[in-house]
C-alpha cells in the first residue's frame, strides 16, 4: 500500500469513526430523558453500539498510523473530526433524534453492505462484525418514523418539521472525499454516490407510507472538515475531563 492510497484509507475510516463517535454522544444525551423507560433503555443501548462501533473503526486508524482511540476522540479539535454534519445537530425533540437516527441507519445500512466486500481486510472483517447490530437499529428507528408519522397530528407535525430540517444534510453523506477515486479503483472503498439511490429506496417508501412529504430543497454537499458551530459545543461537552489531566490513565 502506497503512502497516499494509506492517508486515504486513514481518512475514509476516521470519518467513519467520527460519524458513529458524535452520533453516539447525541444520543446519549438522551439517557434518564427518554419518553419512556423502555426506550430510554434501548436508544443508550443504541449509543454505546454506535460507540463501539466507532471504537473499532478507530483501531483500525491506529493500525496504520499509531493514534489510539483515545487520542482521536479527546484531542482533536473540530477543524480535524471528518463526520457528517447530520449527526453533530443537536438532538432536538424525540421526533428529531429517531429521524435523524433513520436516516444515518439506512445509509449505514447501504454502505456497510458495500463495504463488507473491500479489498482491504481489516476494514471488511471489522464491518462483518456489527452490521447485524446495525440492522437493528434500523428496524428499530423503522417503527418509529410510521408509530409518530402515522399518529396524532401533533406527532405528524414534529416529524415533518424535523424532515424538513434535516432533509437537505442527508446529501453530504453520498459526498465522494477527496481523491477518493483511488481507494474506490483500489477496491477498499465503495463509490458512495452510487450507493444513493439503494438509500432512496429504503427511506423514500417509508416516508411517504408514514404520511411525511420529503421536501424539495437544495442538495447540502459541504466537505466533511466543515462543521455547523454545535460540533464545537458538542466537544466541549465531551472532551473536557480528559483534556483535564491528558496524562491520567482510565
Amino acid at each position: 500500500m502506497n503512502e497516499q492510497i494509506k492517508q486515504l484509507l486513514v481518512n475514509r475510516m476516521t470519518a467513519l469513526a467520527d460519524d458513529e463517535l458524535i452520533l453516539a454522544h447525541r444520543d446519549s444525551e438522551w439517557t434518564g430523558h427518554g419518553p419512556i423507560l423502555e426506550e430510554d433503555i434501548a436508544l443508550s443501548n443504541i449509543a454505546q453500539d454506535e460507540l463501539g462501533h466507532a471504537t473499532v473503526f478507530y483501531g483500525l486508524v491506529e493500525e496504520l498510523i499509531g493514534q489510539s482511540p483515545d487520542q482521536m476522540a479527546f484531542f482533536r479539535i473540530a477543524e480535524d473530526f471528518l463526520n457528517a454534519q447530520l449527526v453533530e445537530l443537536p438532538c432536538g425533540d424525540w421526533a428529531f433524534t429517531m429521524l435523524r437516527q433513520y436516516l444515518f441507519d439506512a445509509y449505514e445500512h447501504v454502505l456497510l453492505e458495500a463495504v463488507s466486500t473491500s479489498n482491504y481486510q481489516p476494514l471488511a472483517d471489522a464491518v462483518a462484525k456489527f452490521r447485524a447490530e446495525e440492522m437493528y437499529h434500523l428496524r428499530h428507528t423503522h417503527v418509529w418514523v410510521e408509530r409518530l408519522g402515522l399518529g396524532t397530528v401533533e406527532s405528524n407535525g414534529r416529524m415533518q418539521n424535523a424532515l424538513d430540517e434535516l432533509w437537505p444534510y442527508t446529501d453530504q453523506l453520498f459526498v465522494p472525499m477527496p481523491q477518493e477515486t483511488h481507494l474506490i479503483e483500489a477496491g477498499y472503498f465503495p463509490n458512495v454516490a452510487e450507493l444513493k439511490n439503494n438509500w432512496e429506496a429504503i427511506v423514500k417508501p417509508h416516508l411517504e407510507e408514514s404520511d411525511l412529504i420529503i421536501p424539495d430543497v437544495e442538495p447540502f454537499t459541504a466537505p466533511r472538515n466543515e462543521h455547523t458551530a454545535h460540533l464545537n459545543d458538542l466537544l466541549a461537552d465531551m472532551q473536557q475531563v480528559a483534556r483535564w489531566d491528558p496524562q491520567a490513565e482510565w
